[in-house]
């Protein structure tokens, strides 16, 4: 029992190398060749980088269920098109939407968009 333990560290470092401890991207299946409802959940859940979250927060934009629905659609229509990078527009909202990992890069108000120029898009969706 010569390895040393840190704290918050689980198993002793001479044990394990980093790549063990890191998630595949790969999605899980079972036995079966399913895959798991957590890797389906993933896949169908829109998330917000941290670029976003901050835009989010400083712009005083709150998001209800109602409008996260309405992305998460645009999303699944952006991708059934092809697309990669989406630009989608809702009232006096504006996001830039990277499709295939369902992630908002970033996120403007009305002023925000006024006299705004969008480059590296290459779809654009309007909800209305």
């Amino acid at each position: 029992m010569s390895d040393r333990l840190t704290i918050g560290q689980l198993y002793p470092a001479s044990s394990l190398h980093s790549s063990t401890l890191q998630r595949s991207s790969i999605p899980k299946q079972t036995v079966t060749g399913e895959t798991t409802f957590e890797s389906v959940l993933q896949q169908k859940l829109l998330k917000f980088s941290n670029h976003a979250a901050k835009r989010l927060e400083q712009r005083g934009i709150e998001l209800g269920s109602r409008q996260l629905d309405q992305i998460s659609s645009a999303v699944d229509k952006a991708a059934a098109k092809g697309s990669k990078e989406s630009l989608i527009l809702m009232k006096d909202l504006a996001f830039i939407v990277s499709v295939p990992n369902r992630t908002v890069v970033t996120a403007m108000d009305g002023n925000s968009i006024k006299d705004n120029v969008f480059t590296q898009i290459d779809s654009a969706i309007v909800i209305s």
